[in-house]
């Protein structure tokens, strides 16, 4: 079957651990598109916080699009058509804040240039190595190009509808209190990891498989013509979704469990090392 569409998550997956596209895997994705492949990004990040990937990718030359949000958004970069958003509503989401506010959590929430919290000196999170101690507020902020504001209380703050509610906790805790922190929304909305220290609130049924099955179909862009590649659980959906699904030597196991082909790392160019077999 021909393929169409590559489909690439972002961190631990294009990115390598010093959070850059090595120039191996830059030339087998231009060289994809160049050949007619279209290259998709789908993250957990927002869509400010992919932009700088896609200019080094040359997306725009080649009709790219990308998931943000964890796909609760689709955008075609060079048009600048929405062709997706199912964002949480405005009620959903400031129950969500408040709840949060009995756990020892950093709620994160972003619109347009800012991204909101309640304190930015409330930032730090003891992490293994490589990481130490991190500080997550800065990291987030800059990742996604945002200013930083404060809102005592997010829940009254927020009178707009969010595409995700970003949560950042001590991964330890996250583990035992995720239940707890999902438990009133079970059901009615999607909440999911995206890696150890950070779980996500999207609305109900958002995944990078769903954003991608209301962009592509519509294309001509079938679960049959599609390469994934993933690392995480919030990329499990997407490697399930696509004909060839690709797990990353570093990926989580249950991600690799189910992934038609197991890659090198994404220290080690695995997704070029991929593509020459598969191309």
């Amino acid at each position: 079957m021909t393929t169409k569409a590559i489909v690439l998550d972002i961190d631990g997956t294009l990115l390598n651990d010093e959070k850059q596209i090595t120039s191996k895997t830059k030339k087998a994705l231009i060289d994809a598109q160049k050949n007619g492949v279209k290259v998709i990004l789908a993250s957990g990040r927002p869509t400010p916080g992919m932009l700088k990937y896609v200019g080094e990718l040359q997306m725009d030359r080649y009709n790219g699009l990308i998931v943000s949000y964890n796909g609760a958004h689709v955008l075609d970069i060079t048009t600048q058509e929405e062709l997706f958003s199912q964002p949480l509503s405005i009620e959903t989401t400031q129950q969500i804040l408040e709840h949060l506010k009995q756990f020892d959590v950093i709620p994160m929430i972003a619109k347009d240039e800012y991204m909101y919290v309640n304190n930015v000196y409330n930032c730090m999170l003891e992490l293994a190595e490589p990481h130490g101690n991190f500080n997550i507020i800065e990291y987030e902020s800059r990742g996604g190009n945002f200013q930083l504001c404060e809102k005592q209380d997010l829940a009254a703050f927020v009178d707009f509808p969010l595409h995700k509610i970003l949560v950042a906790g001590q991964p330890e805790y996250l583990e035992a209190n995720w239940e707890q922190i999902l438990a009133p929304f079970k059901g009615s909305v999607s909440g999911m990891f995206s890696a150890p220290m950070y779980f996500e609130f999207t609305d109900q049924g958002i995944d990078k498989a769903n954003a991608l099955e209301q962009a592509l179909k519509p294309l001509g862009i079938h679960e049959e013509h599609i390469i994934s590649f993933g690392d995480g659980q919030n990329d499990l959906s997407l490697i399930n979704y696509a004909g060839t699904g690709v797990a990353m030597g570093n990926a989580v196991d249950e991600l690799k469990q189910v992934a038609n082909k197991i890659t090198l790392s994404n220290n080690e160019d695995g997704i070029a090392a991929a593509l020459a077999e598969l191309l």
